[in-house]
């Protein structure tokens, strides 16, 4: 009984010295992702760029649960500010690690939620995060990230309202702004990851469960 019980512990300690080492793994790749930004112009104003930093965060939710993603989530967010530093006084990685988290956690609980896990799950799992997120990056922008970012560079609201509206004439204010740039933008780059991640997973799972 002792043997088994000291094999027990060993298999249970290899899991999760493999857990952690996946999750700094993911985690640092994840970081280096969110250095590498383009815009879309055809979107937003070039402030608001595309990065693909969750992917590996959502397989990490996907692979050993929301918390795993959680954690994931902030050690991509130390590996961008020991990288890359912030202008923003780290508010502007605080909304990233929120809206992050609000994207992945629904949907690893989903997912995981039920025995028998498939794609259909996923979809849904990853269905939720999109919408959970777009609520919470709308909320965010508008009274925290363009405040702050106005107060930074000394720009009023009024300032960003006319960069959105050189990308789409119908926003004149800051409800317009929100309902066209931000909303599109985070509901193409969620969407755009959740796709991704719904093509790769299935592989990446293999290597991240030895099996």
């Amino acid at each position: 009984m002792s043997e088994q019980v000291l094999r027990s512990g060993n298999v249970m300690e290899r899991s999760r010295t493999r857990t952690i080492t996946q999750i700094a793994m993911l985690g640092a790749v994840a970081g280096v992702l969110m250095n590498l930004e383009f815009p879309l112009p055809f979107l937003a104003p070039s402030f608001y760029q595309l990065d693909f930093s969750e992917i590996p965060v959502l397989v990490a939710s996907f692979a050993m649960g929301p918390v795993a993603g959680i954690i994931t989530e902030l050690v991509k967010i130390l590996v961008h500010l020991v990288t890359k530093g912030t202008i923003t006084a780290g508010v502007g990685d605080v909304a990233n690690f929120v809206m992050g988290c609000a994207f992945v956690v629904p949907a690893g609980v989903i997912y995981r939620l039920h025995h028998k896990k498939s794609r259909k799950h996923a979809v849904i799992g990853m269905a939720a995060g999109i919408i959970l997120t777009t609520v919470v990056a709308c909320f965010m922008n508008a009274f925290v990230l363009l405040p702050m970012y106005g107060k930074a560079f000394g720009m009023p609201i009024e300032a960003f309202i006319e960069m959105g509206t050189a990308v789409h004439s119908s926003v004149n204010s800051l409800l317009g702004f929100v309902i066209m740039i931000i909303v599109p933008f985070n509901l193409f780059k969620y969407t755009l990851t959740a796709i991704i991640v719904f093509l790769i997973y299935k592989r990446i799972r293999v290597v991240l469960k030895g099996d």
